[in-house]
């Protein structure tokens, strides 16, 4: 199925509903944006919670928090210069 757009002078646009409860897409939610041949892919990125359980034969939960913490740290760290 196909959907038509309208792209703001700010060039923010709205991404239809029934896409965005397909792909659990949600206020919030961080898109990662791919130039492709076609046109540009919106997809949505992968967050903690896709990744529960994902490390577990690489580090005990301790260490996972750790370094959760340290990526959530430095996603503040990121925001605030921008």
């Amino acid at each position: 199925m196909e959907y038509e757009v309208v792209v703001t002078r700010k060039g923010q646009t709205t991404i239809p509903a029934k896409l965005r409860m397909k792909y659990g897409i949600e206020e919030g939610t961080r898109l990662e944006v791919i130039e492709t041949k076609e046109g540009i892919l919106f997809k949505p990125k992968e967050t903690t919670i896709d990744l529960a359980g994902s490390g577990a034969k690489y580090a005990t939960p301790e260490e996972m928090k750790k370094l959760l913490d340290k990526l959530r740290e430095e996603d503040v760290e990121n925001s605030l210069r921008h």
